[in-house]
Protein backbone atom coordinates (compact mmCIF):
# COMPACT_ATOMS: atom_id res chain seq x y z
CA UNK A 1 0.00 0.00 0.00
CA UNK A 2 2.60 2.42 0.55
CA UNK A 3 3.34 2.27 -3.29
CA UNK A 4 0.18 3.88 -4.27
CA UNK A 5 0.09 6.35 -1.70
CA UNK A 6 -0.02 10.31 -3.10
CA UNK A 7 2.36 12.90 -2.64
CA UNK A 8 -0.96 15.66 -2.36
CA UNK A 9 -3.09 13.53 0.21
CA UNK A 10 -5.31 16.69 0.45
CA UNK A 11 -6.74 16.13 -3.12
CA UNK A 12 -8.86 13.28 -4.06
CA UNK A 13 -8.07 10.78 -5.64
CA UNK A 14 -8.73 11.44 -9.75
CA UNK A 15 -9.91 15.09 -9.24
CA UNK A 16 -7.00 17.55 -9.62
CA UNK A 17 -3.83 14.38 -10.39
CA UNK A 18 -1.59 14.86 -13.59
CA UNK A 19 -2.76 13.63 -16.54
CA UNK A 20 -0.62 10.35 -17.64
CA UNK A 21 0.12 9.45 -13.75
CA UNK A 22 -0.93 5.73 -12.47
CA UNK A 23 -1.86 4.61 -9.27
CA UNK A 24 1.19 2.03 -9.74
CA UNK A 25 4.75 2.17 -10.09
CA UNK A 26 5.44 -0.85 -11.22
CA UNK A 27 7.12 -1.08 -14.93
CA UNK A 28 5.98 -4.50 -15.86
CA UNK A 29 2.46 -3.90 -15.39
CA UNK A 30 0.84 -4.60 -19.15
CA UNK A 31 -1.48 -1.49 -20.85
CA UNK A 32 -4.16 -1.78 -23.35
CA UNK A 33 -2.81 0.09 -26.59
CA UNK A 34 -0.35 2.32 -24.40
CA UNK A 35 -3.50 3.40 -22.36
CA UNK A 36 -4.74 2.10 -18.54
CA UNK A 37 -8.17 0.69 -18.60
CA UNK A 38 -10.85 3.07 -17.21
CA UNK A 39 -12.17 1.67 -13.47
CA UNK A 40 -15.09 2.60 -11.89
CA UNK A 41 -13.90 4.55 -9.13
CA UNK A 42 -12.14 7.20 -11.49
CA UNK A 43 -15.66 7.56 -13.50
CA UNK A 44 -17.33 8.28 -9.81
CA UNK A 45 -14.46 10.87 -8.82
CA UNK A 46 -15.12 13.45 -11.46
CA UNK A 47 -19.02 13.70 -10.36
CA UNK A 48 -18.26 13.33 -6.66
CA UNK A 49 -15.93 16.44 -7.19
CA UNK A 50 -18.54 18.57 -8.99
CA UNK A 51 -21.13 17.60 -6.58
CA UNK A 52 -18.84 18.52 -3.89
CA UNK A 53 -18.18 22.46 -5.52
CA UNK A 54 -20.49 24.75 -3.46
CA UNK A 55 -21.29 26.66 -6.95
CA UNK A 56 -19.90 27.48 -10.13
CA UNK A 57 -18.01 31.01 -8.83
CA UNK A 58 -16.00 28.75 -6.68
CA UNK A 59 -15.40 26.37 -9.50
CA UNK A 60 -14.63 29.27 -11.84
CA UNK A 61 -12.38 30.70 -8.97
CA UNK A 62 -10.45 27.41 -8.81
CA UNK A 63 -10.17 27.10 -12.42
CA UNK A 64 -8.82 30.60 -12.77
CA UNK A 65 -6.13 30.09 -10.16
CA UNK A 66 -5.33 26.62 -10.90
CA UNK A 67 -3.24 25.24 -14.05
CA UNK A 68 -5.64 24.83 -17.34
CA UNK A 69 -3.97 21.80 -17.78
CA UNK A 70 -4.19 20.31 -14.32
CA UNK A 71 -7.79 21.72 -14.00
CA UNK A 72 -9.46 20.36 -17.09
CA UNK A 73 -7.11 18.13 -18.95
CA UNK A 74 -8.12 14.54 -18.59
CA UNK A 75 -6.71 11.40 -20.43
CA UNK A 76 -7.77 8.09 -21.00
CA UNK A 77 -5.19 6.59 -18.66
CA UNK A 78 -6.27 8.58 -15.46
CA UNK A 79 -10.00 7.85 -15.80
CA UNK A 80 -9.05 4.74 -16.53
CA UNK A 81 -7.07 4.55 -13.25
CA UNK A 82 -8.33 3.37 -9.59
CA UNK A 83 -6.31 3.93 -6.29
CA UNK A 84 -4.53 0.94 -6.48
CA UNK A 85 -3.17 1.50 -10.23
CA UNK A 86 -5.32 -1.46 -11.28
CA UNK A 87 -7.88 -2.12 -13.64
CA UNK A 88 -11.49 -3.27 -13.06
CA UNK A 89 -12.80 -6.92 -14.15
CA UNK A 90 -16.36 -5.66 -13.28
CA UNK A 91 -17.55 -4.21 -16.70
CA UNK A 92 -16.97 -5.59 -20.00
CA UNK A 93 -14.22 -3.08 -21.85
CA UNK A 94 -16.42 -1.87 -24.34
CA UNK A 95 -18.74 -0.63 -21.56
CA UNK A 96 -16.18 1.16 -19.68
CA UNK A 97 -14.86 2.57 -22.95
CA UNK A 98 -18.37 4.33 -23.07
CA UNK A 99 -18.66 5.62 -19.53
CA UNK A 100 -15.63 6.60 -19.44
CA UNK A 101 -15.60 8.74 -23.10
CA UNK A 102 -19.41 10.37 -21.55
CA UNK A 103 -17.41 10.74 -18.05
CA UNK A 104 -14.51 12.86 -20.18
CA UNK A 105 -16.20 14.62 -22.35
CA UNK A 106 -18.82 15.80 -18.99
CA UNK A 107 -15.57 16.59 -17.13
CA UNK A 108 -14.01 18.74 -20.00
CA UNK A 109 -17.27 20.85 -20.87
CA UNK A 110 -17.26 21.56 -17.13
CA UNK A 111 -13.90 22.74 -17.35
CA UNK A 112 -14.16 24.88 -20.30
CA UNK A 113 -17.73 26.43 -19.07
CA UNK A 114 -15.67 27.28 -15.83
CA UNK A 115 -13.00 28.55 -17.53
CA UNK A 116 -15.60 30.77 -19.51
CA UNK A 117 -17.05 32.00 -15.86
CA UNK A 118 -13.89 32.60 -14.37
CA UNK A 119 -12.47 35.25 -17.52
CA UNK A 120 -15.70 36.30 -17.83
CA UNK A 121 -15.38 37.40 -14.22
CA UNK A 122 -11.94 38.78 -13.90
CA UNK A 123 -13.25 41.24 -16.99
CA UNK A 124 -16.15 42.34 -15.31
CA UNK A 125 -13.94 43.10 -12.06
CA UNK A 126 -11.06 44.89 -14.35
CA UNK A 127 -13.95 47.03 -15.92
CA UNK A 128 -15.50 47.62 -12.69
CA UNK A 129 -11.87 48.66 -11.37
CA UNK A 130 -10.92 50.72 -14.38
CA UNK A 131 -14.41 52.84 -14.27
CA UNK A 132 -14.54 53.58 -10.60
CA UNK A 133 -10.83 55.00 -10.85
CA UNK A 134 -11.96 57.20 -13.94
CA UNK A 135 -14.91 58.48 -12.09
CA UNK A 136 -13.00 59.32 -8.81
CA UNK A 137 -9.61 59.66 -10.52
CA UNK A 138 -7.69 58.31 -7.70
CA UNK A 139 -4.64 56.23 -8.74
CA UNK A 140 -4.27 53.53 -11.25
CA UNK A 141 -6.13 50.23 -11.74
CA UNK A 142 -4.65 47.94 -9.50
CA UNK A 143 -2.69 45.81 -12.20
CA UNK A 144 0.81 44.68 -12.51
CA UNK A 145 2.70 47.79 -13.94
CA UNK A 146 5.83 47.09 -16.22
CA UNK A 147 8.18 49.96 -17.10
CA UNK A 148 8.55 50.45 -21.05
CA UNK A 149 12.33 51.39 -21.50
CA UNK A 150 12.03 52.82 -25.43
CA UNK A 151 8.56 55.20 -24.36
CA UNK A 152 10.27 55.70 -20.53
CA UNK A 153 6.59 55.08 -19.28
CA UNK A 154 4.24 52.89 -17.11
CA UNK A 155 1.69 50.21 -19.16
CA UNK A 156 -0.44 47.45 -17.90
CA UNK A 157 1.39 44.16 -17.78
CA UNK A 158 -1.06 41.84 -20.10
CA UNK A 159 -3.07 39.25 -18.03
CA UNK A 160 -2.84 36.10 -18.82
CA UNK A 161 -5.16 34.69 -22.03
CA UNK A 162 -4.02 38.34 -23.72
CA UNK A 163 -1.70 39.26 -26.20
CA UNK A 164 1.14 41.32 -25.42
CA UNK A 165 1.16 45.18 -26.96
CA UNK A 166 3.35 45.28 -30.47
CA UNK A 167 6.41 47.43 -29.85
CA UNK A 168 5.06 50.25 -31.89
CA UNK A 169 1.96 50.09 -29.85
CA UNK A 170 4.00 50.20 -26.44
CA UNK A 171 6.37 53.39 -28.25
CA UNK A 172 3.22 55.28 -29.01
CA UNK A 173 2.13 57.79 -26.68
CA UNK A 174 -0.99 57.70 -24.50
CA UNK A 175 -3.29 60.32 -23.92
CA UNK A 176 -2.73 62.45 -20.87
CA UNK A 177 0.80 60.20 -20.00
CA UNK A 178 4.08 62.38 -19.08
CA UNK A 179 6.47 63.40 -21.81
CA UNK A 180 9.60 61.30 -21.93
CA UNK A 181 12.18 62.07 -19.54
CA UNK A 182 9.46 63.67 -16.82
CA UNK A 183 10.37 63.89 -13.71
CA UNK A 184 13.69 63.53 -14.38
CA UNK A 185 16.75 65.71 -12.37
CA UNK A 186 18.01 68.78 -14.64
CA UNK A 187 21.33 68.04 -15.76
CA UNK A 188 22.89 71.62 -15.33
CA UNK A 189 26.63 71.14 -16.82
CA UNK A 190 24.60 70.39 -20.18
CA UNK A 191 25.29 73.12 -23.05
CA UNK A 192 21.50 73.96 -24.91
CA UNK A 193 22.99 77.15 -27.51
CA UNK A 194 19.60 78.32 -29.16
CA UNK A 195 19.05 76.76 -32.71
CA UNK A 196 20.44 78.25 -35.99
CA UNK A 197 18.50 81.77 -37.11
CA UNK A 198 16.90 82.21 -33.53
CA UNK A 199 19.05 85.48 -33.35
CA UNK A 200 18.72 88.55 -35.82
CA UNK A 201 21.78 88.86 -37.55
CA UNK A 202 22.03 92.31 -36.58
CA UNK A 203 20.71 95.30 -34.02
CA UNK A 204 16.77 95.94 -34.38
CA UNK A 205 15.98 98.57 -36.96
CA UNK A 206 14.81 100.87 -34.52
CA UNK A 207 18.28 101.59 -32.57
CA UNK A 208 20.45 103.93 -34.27
CA UNK A 209 24.14 102.66 -35.40
CA UNK A 210 25.98 105.02 -33.41
CA UNK A 211 23.80 104.31 -30.09
CA UNK A 212 25.29 103.05 -26.92
CA UNK A 213 23.53 102.51 -23.69
CA UNK A 214 24.13 105.88 -22.10
CA UNK A 215 22.66 107.73 -25.29
CA UNK A 216 19.71 105.71 -25.35
CA UNK A 217 19.41 105.99 -21.25
CA UNK A 218 19.36 109.81 -22.27
CA UNK A 219 16.66 109.98 -25.19
CA UNK A 220 14.40 107.48 -22.54
CA UNK A 221 14.74 109.94 -19.97
CA UNK A 222 14.41 113.24 -21.77
CA UNK A 223 10.95 111.01 -23.10
CA UNK A 224 9.94 110.66 -19.71
CA UNK A 225 10.19 113.94 -18.42
CA UNK A 226 8.54 115.26 -21.71
CA UNK A 227 5.51 113.22 -20.74
CA UNK A 228 5.54 115.08 -17.16
CA UNK A 229 5.56 118.54 -18.40
CA UNK A 230 3.02 117.72 -20.86
CA UNK A 231 0.42 116.39 -18.21
CA UNK A 232 1.53 119.05 -15.60
CA UNK A 233 0.87 121.72 -19.17
CA UNK A 234 -2.63 120.08 -19.46
CA UNK A 235 -3.66 120.30 -15.93
CA UNK A 236 -3.11 124.08 -15.55
CA UNK A 237 -3.86 125.11 -19.22
CA UNK A 238 -7.27 123.11 -18.66
CA UNK A 239 -8.14 124.23 -15.14
CA UNK A 240 -11.87 126.21 -15.36
CA UNK A 241 -10.51 129.68 -15.25
CA UNK A 242 -10.91 132.44 -12.52
CA UNK A 243 -11.92 135.91 -13.12
CA UNK A 244 -12.17 138.28 -9.95
CA UNK A 245 -14.64 141.16 -10.38
CA UNK A 246 -14.59 144.06 -8.19
CA UNK A 247 -17.42 145.21 -6.00
CA UNK A 248 -19.67 148.12 -6.00
CA UNK A 249 -19.87 149.31 -2.58
CA UNK A 250 -22.83 150.79 -0.92
CA UNK A 251 -22.23 153.29 2.07
CA UNK A 252 -24.31 153.77 5.16
CA UNK A 253 -26.55 156.72 4.72
CA UNK A 254 -26.55 159.45 7.47
CA UNK A 255 -28.83 158.41 10.41
CA UNK A 256 -30.25 155.25 9.08
CA UNK A 257 -30.66 152.19 11.04
CA UNK A 258 -30.62 148.44 10.01
CA UNK A 259 -28.77 147.42 6.65
CA UNK A 260 -28.71 151.01 5.53
CA UNK A 261 -26.30 152.18 8.21
CA UNK A 262 -24.26 148.90 7.24
CA UNK A 263 -21.36 149.12 4.16
CA UNK A 264 -22.60 146.78 1.55
CA UNK A 265 -20.37 145.56 -1.31
CA UNK A 266 -21.94 144.09 -4.25
CA UNK A 267 -22.26 142.86 -7.72
CA UNK A 268 -24.38 143.68 -10.49
CA UNK A 269 -26.01 140.33 -11.32
CA UNK A 270 -26.04 141.00 -15.81
CA UNK A 271 -22.03 141.53 -15.71
CA UNK A 272 -21.20 138.17 -13.66
CA UNK A 273 -23.55 136.02 -16.07
CA UNK A 274 -21.71 137.37 -18.99
CA UNK A 275 -18.61 136.46 -17.70
CA UNK A 276 -19.67 132.97 -16.62
CA UNK A 277 -21.40 132.66 -20.36
CA UNK A 278 -17.82 132.03 -21.15
CA UNK A 279 -18.02 128.50 -18.67
CA UNK A 280 -15.93 130.63 -15.91
CA UNK A 281 -15.86 130.83 -12.35
CA UNK A 282 -16.43 134.59 -10.95
CA UNK A 283 -15.41 135.60 -8.02
CA UNK A 284 -16.44 139.27 -6.47
CA UNK A 285 -13.29 140.49 -4.60
CA UNK A 286 -14.08 142.48 -1.47
CA UNK A 287 -11.77 145.34 -0.10
CA UNK A 288 -9.39 144.56 2.78
CA UNK A 289 -9.00 145.96 6.16
CA UNK A 290 -5.66 144.99 7.97
CA UNK A 291 -6.22 147.63 10.34
CA UNK A 292 -10.34 146.41 10.55
CA UNK A 293 -11.68 147.16 13.96
CA UNK A 294 -13.95 143.90 14.28
CA UNK A 295 -11.65 141.36 12.12
CA UNK A 296 -8.27 142.23 11.06
CA UNK A 297 -6.87 139.82 8.65
CA UNK A 298 -3.40 139.67 6.99
CA UNK A 299 -4.97 138.49 3.42
CA UNK A 300 -3.89 141.76 0.75
CA UNK A 301 -5.36 142.45 -2.70
CA UNK A 302 -2.03 141.01 -3.73
CA UNK A 303 -3.13 137.91 -2.82
CA UNK A 304 -6.10 137.97 -5.22
CA UNK A 305 -4.07 138.92 -8.14
CA UNK A 306 -1.62 135.92 -7.21
CA UNK A 307 -4.50 133.08 -7.29
CA UNK A 308 -7.24 134.50 -9.68
CA UNK A 309 -6.75 134.77 -13.63
CA UNK A 310 -8.20 137.84 -14.45
CA UNK A 311 -10.02 141.14 -13.44
CA UNK A 312 -12.96 142.94 -14.55
CA UNK A 313 -13.95 146.31 -13.22
CA UNK A 314 -17.60 146.58 -13.59
CA UNK A 315 -19.23 149.69 -13.73
CA UNK A 316 -20.97 152.11 -10.86
CA UNK A 317 -20.10 155.79 -9.02
CA UNK A 318 -17.92 158.15 -10.80
CA UNK A 319 -14.46 158.47 -9.92
CA UNK A 320 -13.91 161.16 -7.51
CA UNK A 321 -11.99 164.12 -8.89
CA UNK A 322 -9.74 164.08 -6.65
CA UNK A 323 -8.30 160.74 -7.48
CA UNK A 324 -6.65 162.89 -10.87
CA UNK A 325 -6.19 166.07 -8.61
CA UNK A 326 -9.32 168.43 -9.32
CA UNK A 327 -11.87 169.50 -7.31
CA UNK A 328 -15.66 168.98 -7.85
CA UNK A 329 -17.65 171.71 -9.49
CA UNK A 330 -21.02 170.81 -8.37
CA UNK A 331 -21.60 168.86 -4.96
CA UNK A 332 -23.90 165.93 -5.87
CA UNK A 333 -20.61 164.54 -8.12
CA UNK A 334 -18.02 163.76 -5.36
CA UNK A 335 -18.05 160.27 -6.82
CA UNK A 336 -16.49 156.90 -4.58
CA UNK A 337 -13.15 157.93 -3.39
CA UNK A 338 -12.73 155.11 -1.32
CA UNK A 339 -13.46 152.21 -4.15
CA UNK A 340 -11.25 154.81 -6.13
CA UNK A 341 -8.50 153.73 -4.01
CA UNK A 342 -9.82 150.12 -3.39
CA UNK A 343 -9.79 149.37 -7.23
CA UNK A 344 -6.37 151.31 -8.07
CA UNK A 345 -4.17 148.94 -6.08
CA UNK A 346 -6.22 145.91 -7.21
CA UNK A 347 -5.54 147.41 -11.53
CA UNK A 348 -2.05 147.32 -10.34
CA UNK A 349 -1.54 144.28 -8.20
CA UNK A 350 -2.80 142.40 -11.39
CA UNK A 351 -0.76 144.62 -14.01
CA UNK A 352 2.33 143.73 -11.98
CA UNK A 353 1.42 139.72 -11.94
CA UNK A 354 0.98 139.99 -15.97
CA UNK A 355 -2.66 138.94 -15.75
CA UNK A 356 -5.29 140.84 -17.58
CA UNK A 357 -7.90 143.13 -17.13
CA UNK A 358 -10.57 144.59 -18.35
CA UNK A 359 -12.83 147.81 -17.63
CA UNK A 360 -16.58 148.65 -18.15
CA UNK A 361 -17.95 151.76 -17.76
CA UNK A 362 -16.32 152.93 -14.69
CA UNK A 363 -13.82 150.80 -14.98
CA UNK A 364 -12.39 152.66 -18.26
CA UNK A 365 -12.18 155.97 -17.09
CA UNK A 366 -10.43 154.41 -14.08
CA UNK A 367 -7.99 153.18 -16.63
CA UNK A 368 -7.63 156.13 -17.79
CA UNK A 369 -6.74 157.84 -14.57
CA UNK A 370 -4.82 155.26 -13.37
CA UNK A 371 -2.14 156.15 -15.86
CA UNK A 372 -2.29 159.94 -15.14
CA UNK A 373 -5.08 161.09 -17.41
CA UNK A 374 -8.13 163.17 -16.55
CA UNK A 375 -11.87 162.87 -17.26
CA UNK A 376 -14.97 165.32 -17.61
CA UNK A 377 -16.80 166.00 -15.13
CA UNK A 378 -20.23 165.89 -16.89
CA UNK A 379 -20.39 166.03 -20.86
CA UNK A 380 -23.00 168.20 -21.37
CA UNK A 381 -21.40 170.95 -19.55
CA UNK A 382 -17.76 170.33 -20.23
CA UNK A 383 -18.70 169.92 -23.86
CA UNK A 384 -21.90 171.73 -25.06
CA UNK A 385 -21.16 170.11 -28.84
CA UNK A 386 -20.78 166.68 -27.62
CA UNK A 387 -24.12 164.52 -27.97
CA UNK A 388 -26.16 163.03 -25.46
CA UNK A 389 -24.43 159.69 -23.68
CA UNK A 390 -26.88 159.28 -20.86
CA UNK A 391 -30.63 159.11 -20.43
CA UNK A 392 -33.15 157.91 -18.01
CA UNK A 393 -33.80 155.34 -20.33
CA UNK A 394 -30.67 153.89 -18.99
CA UNK A 395 -29.79 150.89 -20.90
CA UNK A 396 -31.91 151.64 -23.39
CA UNK A 397 -29.92 154.34 -24.36
CA UNK A 398 -27.53 154.05 -27.77
CA UNK A 399 -25.27 155.88 -30.17
CA UNK A 400 -22.36 154.70 -32.61
CA UNK A 401 -18.97 154.48 -32.55
CA UNK A 402 -15.73 153.92 -34.85
CA UNK A 403 -13.09 151.71 -34.94
CA UNK A 404 -9.47 153.99 -35.71
CA UNK A 405 -7.40 151.98 -38.22
CA UNK A 406 -5.46 149.54 -37.07
CA UNK A 407 -6.82 149.18 -33.39
CA UNK A 408 -7.18 146.35 -31.15
CA UNK A 409 -11.01 146.64 -31.64
CA UNK A 410 -10.55 146.61 -35.00
CA UNK A 411 -8.70 143.26 -35.36
CA UNK A 412 -11.75 142.02 -33.21
CA UNK A 413 -14.23 142.55 -35.53
CA UNK A 414 -12.94 142.55 -38.76
CA UNK A 415 -14.74 143.94 -41.51
CA UNK A 416 -16.95 146.52 -39.37
CA UNK A 417 -16.29 150.61 -38.99
CA UNK A 418 -18.65 151.61 -37.08
CA UNK A 419 -21.55 149.83 -34.76
CA UNK A 420 -24.18 150.61 -32.54
CA UNK A 421 -22.99 150.45 -28.35
CA UNK A 422 -25.01 151.25 -25.30
CA UNK A 423 -24.39 154.07 -23.74
CA UNK A 424 -24.87 155.17 -20.15
CA UNK A 425 -22.50 157.93 -18.87
CA UNK A 426 -21.95 161.41 -18.24
CA UNK A 427 -18.33 161.34 -17.35
CA UNK A 428 -15.46 160.83 -20.74
CA UNK A 429 -11.96 160.22 -20.85
CA UNK A 430 -10.65 164.04 -21.05
CA UNK A 431 -6.79 163.32 -21.52
CA UNK A 432 -4.93 160.39 -22.43
CA UNK A 433 -3.21 158.56 -19.56
CA UNK A 434 0.52 157.28 -20.59
CA UNK A 435 0.98 154.27 -22.82
CA UNK A 436 -2.42 154.67 -23.50
CA UNK A 437 -3.92 153.90 -26.73
CA UNK A 438 -7.48 155.15 -28.20
CA UNK A 439 -9.38 152.19 -29.29
CA UNK A 440 -12.90 153.45 -30.58
CA UNK A 441 -14.42 156.78 -30.53
CA UNK A 442 -17.77 158.09 -30.63
CA UNK A 443 -19.24 158.84 -33.86
CA UNK A 444 -20.82 162.56 -33.67
CA UNK A 445 -18.76 163.97 -31.63
CA UNK A 446 -15.33 162.11 -31.10
CA UNK A 447 -15.69 161.56 -27.57
CA UNK A 448 -12.96 158.62 -26.59
CA UNK A 449 -15.12 155.04 -25.73
CA UNK A 450 -12.39 152.50 -25.72
CA UNK A 451 -8.94 152.65 -24.56
CA UNK A 452 -5.65 149.81 -24.51
CA UNK A 453 -2.74 150.10 -22.22
CA UNK A 454 0.36 149.19 -24.40
CA UNK A 455 3.07 148.04 -22.09
CA UNK A 456 0.68 144.80 -20.74
CA UNK A 457 -0.88 141.69 -22.62
CA UNK A 458 -4.51 142.49 -22.28
CA UNK A 459 -5.36 145.88 -20.39
CA UNK A 460 -8.72 147.33 -22.40
CA UNK A 461 -11.46 149.98 -20.77
CA UNK A 462 -14.88 150.20 -22.81
CA UNK A 463 -17.19 152.90 -21.92
CA UNK A 464 -20.33 151.21 -22.59
CA UNK A 465 -22.11 148.31 -20.77
CA UNK A 466 -21.79 144.93 -23.30
CA UNK A 467 -23.31 143.28 -20.63
CA UNK A 468 -26.65 144.55 -22.07
CA UNK A 469 -26.43 144.08 -25.73
CA UNK A 470 -27.09 140.48 -26.10
CA UNK A 471 -31.00 141.85 -24.27
CA UNK A 472 -30.55 144.96 -26.17
CA UNK A 473 -31.46 143.75 -30.00
CA UNK A 474 -29.25 142.32 -32.75
CA UNK A 475 -28.19 146.24 -33.73
CA UNK A 476 -26.23 146.34 -31.11
CA UNK A 477 -22.75 145.09 -31.07
CA UNK A 478 -21.87 141.33 -29.84
CA UNK A 479 -19.22 142.30 -27.72
CA UNK A 480 -18.57 137.78 -27.92
CA UNK A 481 -15.01 138.34 -29.15
CA UNK A 482 -13.77 140.87 -26.26
CA UNK A 483 -14.52 138.66 -24.12
CA UNK A 484 -13.02 135.56 -25.68
CA UNK A 485 -9.84 137.77 -25.93
CA UNK A 486 -9.76 138.89 -22.24
CA UNK A 487 -10.36 135.03 -21.42
CA UNK A 488 -7.82 134.10 -23.97
CA UNK A 489 -5.42 136.23 -22.68
CA UNK A 490 -6.29 135.00 -18.76
CA UNK A 491 -5.59 131.57 -19.90
CA UNK A 492 -1.88 132.44 -21.32
CA UNK A 493 -0.95 134.61 -18.72
CA UNK A 494 -2.01 132.76 -15.70
CA UNK A 495 1.08 130.90 -14.86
Amino acid sequence: MSDNKTDRPEVPDGAGRPAGSTGSTDPNRSTDSGAASPSPSASSASPQAAAQTPGSGEAAQRASTDSPESASTITPDAAGADSSGGGTDEEPPTAQAAASASTVSEAAGEAAQAREEAERAVARQAAEAAARAAATGAGKPQVPIEVAAAADREVPAPTPGTAKPTATEAAAPRAGAAPAGFGQAPDFSAQNPPPPGALPPESPRYLRPSDSAWSVFGRIVAARARQLFDRAGQRITQRTLRIGVSARIFHPEPGAQGLRGKTLQYLEESIAHWVMSRDVIVFMIPTVGHQGMLHPSNIRLRDYAKHLDGLLLQGGADVSPQTYAEVAPRPEWPGDRVRDMYELELLHEFVESGKPVLGVCRGCQLINVAFGGSLYQDIATDVPTAGVHVSEHYDQHRHAITFPEGSSLASMFPGRREAIVNSIHHQAVKTLGRDLTVEAVSAGDGLIEAVRYRRAPFVVGVQWHPEFHRAGGPELLDCTPLLDNFLRSARETRF
